[in-house]
């Protein structure tokens, strides 16, 4: 390849290629782009986890009860993770059927997931735990609210690779993005076990 072509080559057309003249595999753009989105989420978390520990120590910290709907919440985050594993699996082997049942699974208890955190806060302010009155359910709403935001924004990556699925996408067009999804969720279910354990706890 002569120097004006190497200069005009487009490096991020080409993905999960061997890279000769490094001899290594070149990561797909999308896939670098997730892990180090994911490594930002999980120093986001860390610090709030830590800014939680620590403010429990002073004395206007008092603890809230765990509302029980937390459990069936946490239930369906993990069926909605099932079965975005369950699209991986089936998009590796061509199977586009598979990989339907296992996006629209996936998508139905995020969204029960998200509906049940909402109604789980509720059923606390119906208590009278309010964020101003006790930093204990402030934070309590602060790491419910930054998850289920991350959440949400998993839901429009589903989104548009569901519609490039029910449109008809062969299994090779869209193996990235499913792939992709799938890890997404299966970090944001760790992370949620991690919070969940937390405010169970402590």
């Amino acid at each position: 390849m002569s120097f004006i072509g190497y200069l005009m080559e487009k490096p991020w057309t080409h993905q999960g290629e061997v890279d000769d003249r490094h001899g290594a595999i070149a990561l797909p753009t999308v896939t670098l782009g997730l892990r180090m989105f994911l490594a930002v989420v999980t120093v986001l978390f860390s610090l709030l986890i830590v800014s939680y520990s620590d403010r429990m120590k002073f004395a206007d910290w008092h603890q809230l009860p765990t509302p029980s709907l937390l459990w069936l919440n946490t239930a369906l985050l993990v069926l909605s993770s099932v079965g975005l594993h369950w699209a991986q699996v089936n998009v590796r082997r061509g199977q586009m059927d598979g990989v339907q049942a296992g996006l629209l699974a996936g998508g139905v208890f995020a969204f029960a997931f998200l509906i049940g955190q909402v109604l789980a806060s509720r059923q606390l302010t119906a208590l009278g735990y309010f964020a101003a009155a006790n930093p204990a359910i402030a934070f309590f709403y602060l790491l419910t609210a930054v998850h289920g935001l991350h959440l949400l924004g998993g839901l429009v990556a589903w989104g548009r690779t569901s519609a490039k699925v029910w449109r008809g996408y062969a299994a090779v067009d869209v193996r990235l993005s499913v792939e992709l999804c799938a890890v997404y969720w299966h970090f944001l279910l760790v992370v949620w076990l991690v919070l969940f354990g937390l405010l169970l706890f402590t």
